[in-house]
């Protein structure tokens, strides 16, 4: 044991951190509650990092630079410049959540004053810090300071360059400015902020003596890391790899003259609690990041789509870690009342240390190489409540630093109220078995949680649970028959391979596509992993005793002719497999199309889907304001119920069939983030935009992300769909949506629906898509916006009198519609971009119906005069027999 002394911190240091830090814990909660709902908040992704690092990262920055200068530089401000610091803090948060409000409604000017605030409160906090400098005494780590003012002086800038990015730029000076922005404020305000603390506050949190070179080595880790960064934004804009590279290597120089040093001061005291575990493990991820975007440089274009894989580990991996460690230990050493309170309030910050650490990082780990959907779900909320671990631990660390203050004054002698240094005895800090048992638990915990991922999505990882049908009786050879399989353009080549009886078969299979994932089963039950573009994998198909049938598993690949065949040479010429029906492949065997809905019998359209359900939201909103607009799609498999009892398994852009609709202005800027959290490759083609194809259409894997942007020209309601092939079962599997684009001066109407119109073709019993029955025409349902009849139950409402706007759109994959609407007319008709008719017209005609073919939209107006129900319908009968109609409810006006 050991004894230190310590003299109680001063009530309104506290009382000032405690002011200045409550938009850290603000942003905090928000964060929590984004993490929990992002699947139905726009730009969740562009969110989720920004409130993080302007949120808390930039807020926390302010505050505790400030408190490093202050300490470093021995000279404690007075409190009259507290409200100055408050003010300061206050204004930038009121920046932070214009920048945030400008995003989210598109509106650019409201972003740039954000923007602009921002940077002002940042520069001003590095004037202050300057000033500081200035008028103090020569400091030994006055090179601490300097990293503050630098990083400061960088924000500003990297500001400006994200103003310019939500104004919209074309695709490749996009990338240019997405490279400098980040550059400058991750690894320039971010970066510079953290290893200039590190270099006093690291060998504090060990409590050990700094180590002889550390405060040299952090003035050369300044020079190196300002210099990289400042090498690797002019590369960046300028578009020149080299440049780029060498700047990343110049600032991961600077990262490791410094991270010698601490290496040194953590041999010399180890690392035990954790606050030192998290910002090792911090600077850990920092040092492979930086690795990642050399390499990501040097082989290859910098484009958003790949700078987005460094996103988790820089912010969840880096940023996170360093902030929440040290925060675990400047908390309870802030919030003081003596050393009692203060080691009270550290062992509550330490509880479960190795524990969280664990979940953290191999969580992590597992969720940035899993490829798996419920994997990746899972570990990510481990990893998110590991973090979120933190906040009830300051809690306890507060009270029992209240509660702890409060038995020390008690104790105090005198009646004057003097305070005088308390002895106090500090406990052995925890045993290494602690953090081992800790660190076991968490990998447990983290490995249950991927194993959990797995068992509900075992194809996904390549796993294959169906058991071998038997095979007739053979005698083994001992000899083995190896072919080498290559699956492109929706083949496999060779298609056949003839195996004598009684061989072992190994095939050898190489996904050669460059777009999409491919797989092969056999029908006696082996399956081989799906394979990512360029991926190879060994499918041991076992001792072959009879012909066998294989295929690609993946959604109508094995209808566009992805089937292999195993011939058997001098064995028996049935296929016991076949004969016995087994069939573990993604597509039915069956010749017709019995139409279950997945249900094992016909839809019940008569029905009304129960309670629980509410009919998709059909009133259309104004077309936001601001001339830029940005979506994150996220691509999911999930069931959709599309009818009463009947349940799909849909591919779906951001959870639904019939995906979120988009809506501007002629010459707006839309910019869609996919991001294919699926199992294999989708894509998206948005008919609103005039772009190539090549880069933006391309069918993306699973677990990777494209951004797709364009300029609206011109106006219409426009198609949006998954252009993987094959397309119809993408379509028909939900993957589709509108964009609607506004006619110039198009006139205000009293109320404003969206009706598209789509198919669904099923597999019996499995919910799955047929494409046979695509094939064949003859689909189970036709809805509107993604169910059955939904409004023949929950009509759309209208007042009579009132002016009314309904879009149509006809998705398809195959059919159009006939749109109607029983007793009544309209007035005004709109199809793909013109009006066809137009109210009091001098031929005082109308119009019955609207006449769509797939892919086509428009709009027609109305006015209804008398209250009632009325029937709208495709007025192709049969269709609407299928559930393309609904009904609209008509009162009288107040």
């Amino acid at each position: 044991m050991r004894t230190t002394t310590t003299d109680r911190p001063p009530a309104a240091r506290a009382s000032w951190h405690r002011k200045a830090s409550r938009p850290v814990l603000v942003w905090f909660v928000l964060l929590l509650v984004l993490a929990l709902v992002h699947r139905w908040v726009p730009e969740s992704r562009w969110l989720l990092v920004h409130m993080f690092v302007l949120g808390m990262v930039t807020n926390s920055i302010l505050v505790w630079s400030q408190h490093f200068a202050e300490a470093l530089l021995k000279n404690r401000l007075g409190e009259e410049h507290r409200n100055i610091q408050v003010l300061r803090i206050r204004l930038l948060n009121l920046g932070i959540a214009a920048t945030v409000a400008g995003v989210l409604t598109g509106i650019w000017a409201l972003t740039l004053v954000g923007a602009v605030v921002i940077g002002a409160m940042v520069t001003w906090h590095a004037v202050s810090l300057m000033q500081q400098l200035r008028t103090a005494l020569p400091s030994r780590f006055g090179s601490t300071i300097k990293y503050y003012i630098a990083a400061a002086l960088l924000l500003p800038v990297g500001a400006a360059f994200g103003a310019v990015l939500a104004y919209g730029l074309d695709e490749r000076a996009h990338a240019r400015f997405l490279l400098a922005h980040q550059a400058l404020n991750v690894l320039g305000f971010v970066g510079l902020t953290v290893i200039g603390t590190l270099v006093t506050l690291w060998p504090t949190m060990l409590r050990t003596r700094m180590v002889d070179g550390l405060a040299r080595a952090g003035r050369w880790g300044l020079a190196a890391m300002l210099a990289g960064t400042l090498l690797t934004t002019v590369g960046a804009l300028g578009g020149w790899a080299i440049p780029t590279a060498l700047g990343v290597l110049v600032y991961l120089d600077g990262v490791v003259i410094t991270g010698f040093y601490f290496v040194k001061c953590a041999l010399q005291k180890r690392p035990n609690d954790y606050s030192t575990f998290s910002v090792a493990a911090g600077l850990l991820w920092l040092t492979g990041s930086l690795l990642g975007l050399f390499l990501l440089i040097v082989t290859g274009p910098a484009d958003p789509e790949r700078l987005h894989l460094l996103t988790v580990p820089v912010v969840a991996g880096f940023a996170a870690q360093v902030l929440l460690g040290a925060m675990s230990f400047l908390m309870p050493t802030v919030m003081g009342g003596g050393p009692v309170a203060v080691r009270n309030a550290l062992q509550e910050t330490n509880r479960f240390a190795m524990l969280r650490i664990a979940v953290i990082n191999f969580g992590l780990l597992i969720f940035l190489f899993s490829e798996a959907s419920w994997v990746r779900v899972i570990t990510s909320a481990l990893v998110l409540a590991a973090y979120v671990s933190f906040l009830p631990l300051m809690l306890r660390a507060v009270r029992v630093s209240v509660a702890a203050r409060k038995a020390t004054l008690r104790d105090q002698d005198g009646s004057n109220g003097l305070r005088r240094p308390v002895r106090v005895t500090i406990e052995p800090t925890p045993a290494p078995q602690r953090h081992l048992a800790g660190a076991a638990a968490g990998i447990v915990i983290v490995l249950a949680g991927a194993g959990a991922g797995i068992m509900l999505d075992p194809a996904a990882v390549g796993l294959n649970l169906a058991q071998r049908a038997g095979t007739a009786e053979v005698e083994a050879t001992g000899e083995e028959t190896r072919v080498k399989v290559s699956a492109r353009d929706m083949q496999f080549h060779p298609a056949s391979v003839d195996v004598p009886a009684g061989n072992t078969l190994l095939i050898e299979l190489s996904n050669d596509d460059p777009t999409t994932v491919h797989d092969l089963a056999l029908e006696t039950g082996e399956r081989s992993e799906r394979l990512r573009p360029g991926e190879t994998a060994i499918l041991d198909a076992g001792l072959i005793a009879a012909g066998t049938d294989g295929w690609c598993t993946v959604v109508g690949h094995r209808s566009m002719g992805m089937v292999f065949k195993v011939n058997v040479i001098g064995g028996p010429s049935d296929d016991p497999a076949a004969a016995a029906g087994v069939n573990h492949g993604g597509e039915s065997n069956h010749g017709g199309h019995g139409g279950s809905g997945g249900t094992g019998g016909p839809l019940n359209l008569s029905e009304d889907s129960g309670p629980g359900f509410v009919a998709r939201e059909a009133a259309l909103q104004p077309a936001p304001a601001g001339t830029v607009h940005r979506f994150t799609f996220e691509i999911t498999q999930e069931q959709r119920a599309i009818a009463p009892g009947v349940l799909q398994e849909a591919w779906t852009y951001n959870g639904q069939v019939n995906g979120p609709t988009l809506r501007g202005r002629v010459g707006d800027t839309f910019e869609i983030t996919l991001v294919n959290n699926g199992s294999i490759g989708h894509s998206i083609d948005v008919h609103a935009g005039a772009v190539s194809p090549e880069e933006v259409m391309r069918s993306i894997p699973p677990g990777e992300s494209l951004v797709y942007r364009f300029r609206a020209e011109r106006s219409g309601i426009w198609l949006y769909h998954c252009a993987t092939a094959p397309v119809s079962a993408h379509i028909a599997s939900g993957m589709f949506g509108a964009v609607i684009i506004d006619p110039p001066n198009l006139p205000p109407a009293d109320r404003e629906y969206l009706l598209v119109q789509s198919e669904a073709y099923l597999e019996d019993g499995s919910g799955a898509v047929d494409v046979r029955a695509i094939a064949a025409g003859q689909p189970d349902a036709v809805m509107w916006n993604g169910h059955a009849n939904q409004y023949m139950f929950q009509p759309l409402q209208a007042e009579s009198g009132e002016r009314v706007r309904v879009w149509v759109m006809a998705a398809g994959p195959s059919r159009g519609t006939s749109f109607h609407i029983v007793g009544d007319q309209f007035d005004t008709v709109f199809k793909e971009g013109a009006y066809l008719l137009r109210k009091d017209n001098p031929e005082q005609g109308g119009a019955q119906s609207l006449d769509l073919a797939p892919a086509q939209g428009g709009f027609v107006e109305l006015q209804f005069d008398q209250p009632g129900n009325y029937m709208f319908l495709n007025h192709s009968l049969a269709d609407a027999e299928r559930g393309a109609q609904g009904m609209i409810a008509v009162t009288d006006a107040p």
